[in-house]
């Protein structure tokens, strides 16, 4: 059993459910909000502008979703007043008006930080909204943290933004780019500061980004810890940033199901690994450890894993590595669906998975955890 003293906490473990708080005057309007954001965040809801300011003032959400109806003061003036305290200038909101309101849409951007919705909306549009301001109010607050891990976390998003560009275009994987964008979260790995990239995607709302990055910062972690350096320190971090880009052509209702996934959807499941492959393969320049992780992640030491059913020496140490990353990065991630696993429990349930995983490296790993807690 991991033993760790009071306070202390292993690094790494991602925050609980986001909350957002939804206002509206309109009992329908607010069970509506209720009901499509409930799936995915802690959501509030407030039938009172005055309830929400002081809310705010005691704990503040990632993001507001504003409706016109608000009363007593109505939604615009509810975005005034919350503009003029210190406090919530920034905060993120989401303004819903009738979409023939075009000047009232208009007058909510100018606050800044507020993105406008019509109404009606899908709730797909609103979920997609409260999202983008999550996150850009999230990515905001990287500008106070130390100077290599914000370009660490600056780059790796922006060049995940561009390989989502890249699949969706048929084009190839840039590594190029790919490598340049992981370099200061080497360099972060190497000073051994690399805590507030951790801590500053907590609460992005970008999954596959978010679990790609802890993955490529756990895997370069653990890469030093087994005295790995130079370039074969960087395929790590870059095999980390893209082991699962395959991910992306998979139905977000198959990806981000809550329950145990059917025969068919497992199988589709497991075509991320050879999406991954293809792309891969795609580019000569690609050093060949970065296919070597995307591609035997999943494999497991007697040979029950997938794609191809490797088995024992069949796997590559690289791979080894990246499996319990990844698995400890899957187990302690949040996701829409679950709460984080504690880092302690996940690696009892690691240790357990004996024919699963190389238990010498998992050593390895739980060790450099416990070196790497402070809080």
């Amino acid at each position: 059993m991991l033993s760790m003293t009071a306070g202390q906490t292993l690094l790494g473990e991602a925050s609980r459910k986001i909350p957002v708080f939804a206002a509206s005057g309109a009992p329908r309007i607010r069970e509506e909000l209720s009901n499509s954001l409930r799936p995915f965040y802690n959501i509030r809801t407030f039938d009172k502008s005055e309830a929400v300011l002081k809310a705010v003032s005691k704990s503040q959400p990632a993001a507001i979703v504003i409706d016109e109806t608000i009363p007593p003061m109505g939604g615009m003036n509810l975005i005034k007043t919350l503009r003029k305290e210190a406090t919530s200038k920034t905060l993120p909101l989401v303004y819903t008006a009738n979409a023939v309101d075009a000047e009232s849409l208009d007058e909510a951007k100018s606050y800044g930080q507020v993105e406008p919705l019509g109404k009606p909306y899908q709730p797909r549009s609103l979920v997609g909204a409260i999202s983008r301001m999550v996150n850009a109010g999230v990515e905001a607050s990287w500008e106070k943290i130390e100077p290599v891990q914000k370009e660490a976390l600056k780059n790796t998003l922006t060049s995940f933004n561009a390989i989502a560009d890249q699949i969706q275009g048929d084009d190839p994987i840039a590594y190029g780019e790919v490598r340049e964008s992981c370099t200061p979260l080497v360099t972060a790995i190497q000073n051994q500061n690399f805590k507030d990239m951790l801590r500053g995607v907590q609460d992005h709302d970008n999954y596959s980004f978010v679990h790609s990055l802890r993955v490529a910062t756990f895997l370069s972690l653990f890469g030093t810890t087994v005295g790995i350096k130079g370039d074969e320190l960087m395929v790590l971090a870059t095999g980390g940033l893209l082991h699962d880009l395959g991910k992306m052509y998979i139905p977000h209702e198959v990806l981000n199901k809550a329950g145990k996934l059917d025969d068919t959807e497992f199988n589709v499941m497991k075509s991320h690994v050879s999406h991954t492959q293809d792309h891969l393969d795609r580019n000569s320049e690609l050093p060949s450890g970065i296919a070597v992780i995307a591609g035997q992640h999943h494999e497991k030491l007697d040979g029950s894993g997938y794609p191809n059913g490797l088995k024992g020496s069949q796997i590559n140490e690289l791979a080894r590595m990246a499996a319990i990353v990844d698995i400890f990065g899957a187990l302690t991630d949040r996701r829409v669906y679950k709460d984080p696993m504690p880092p302690e429990k996940a690696l009892v349930i690691m240790a357990d998975m004996k024919t699963h995983l190389d238990q010498n490296l998992l050593a390895l790993f739980r060790e450099m955890l416990l070196d790497s807690a402070t809080l």
